[in-house]
């Protein structure tokens, strides 16, 4: 087997053992859509006052919206594998480190299969219905076929990156042994710097200049924006300049973390 199939062979695994699990998408999807609602008719209560005042147009924050619980597991801050802390945490790491293949991007690929499959199991209904739904409360088109396509590559980069972050936090607790403070501190800080509490162009402008910065807006702000038009030109090169930054510097610097943490990790007992 080389190495490519090896990896591919895992995806598919797990890929395909996260789409068991449809009761768990099944009571997901009833939480968000009760919640895209109560966002969506929130904010509208606010834009019937004064639509000037904001810095996005309605229909591009409802799509923003339904995009955003569409695609909640792809990129939720706080999802980690209980399974990866307990390997790192109770030592059975050391029967990881037995099979014939880099430790990092086994656990990454497994990442990216557990979040598609769960994906895939809620995008799909929450999109169909945010499309059936009269104006101003459903999704709209993307303007062009060139914006949907890099939309698509942006959600693309935006899972590798969503992912090399959780390495981070996997890697990290080699040296801290507790996974509780290090997933805190990440979990909040990523829902705030991310926009997916409140979008980034409704924080004020200083701030917001400076969290675009972080890796953190590359995730689904900035696919989730072009999709709507909320940005365009100049800003989506920025943007996607920033994000390939991003996924390829936490990327190795997770790989790092890992190779430096293995050669001095102890398994108690031998």
């Amino acid at each position: 087997m080389d190495f490519t199939a090896k990896y591919r062979a895992i995806f598919r695994i797990r890929f395909l053992n996260g789409l068991q699990y449809r009761l768990a998408a099944l009571a997901g999807l009833s939480t968000q859509f009760f919640w895209g609602f109560m966002e969506i008719l929130l904010f509208r209560a606010f834009y019937r006052a004064d639509a000037a005042a904001f810095p996005m147009e309605f229909p591009a924050l409802v799509s923003y919206i339904w995009l955003q619980q569409a695609f909640l597991t792809l990129y939720q801050s706080w999802y980690f594998e209980n399974e990866i802390f307990d390997a790192i945490t109770g030592g059975n790491v050391a029967y990881e480190l037995c099979r014939p293949m880099n430790l990092y991007a086994f656990w990454f690929t497994r990442g990216m299969a557990n979040r598609l499959s769960k994906a895939a199991l809620r995008c799909l209904p929450v999109l169909l219905v945010a499309f059936l739904l009269p104006e101003p409360y459903g999704m709209t088109l993307p303007v062009s076929l060139p914006v949907f396509l890099l939309f698509l590559a942006t959600m693309g980069m935006a899972l590798l990156l969503a992912v090399s972050m959780t390495m981070l936090i996997y890697g990290l607790t080699f040296y801290t042994m507790s996974p509780l403070g290090l997933r805190t501190i990440f979990s909040s800080a990523a829902e705030f710097c991310s926009g997916a509490l409140v979008p980034l162009p409704f924080l004020p402008e200083k701030m917001q200049e400076v969290l675009e910065l972080l890796p953190f807006a590359s995730v689904q702000n900035l696919p989730f924006r072009i999709y709507s038009g909320d940005i365009a030109g100049m800003e989506i090169v920025r943007g996607v300049a920033l994000q390939i930054f991003w996924t390829a510097s936490l990327t190795m610097l997770g790989m790092w973390i890992f190779r430096n943490a293995l050669k001095r990790a102890v398994v108690q007992g031998g």
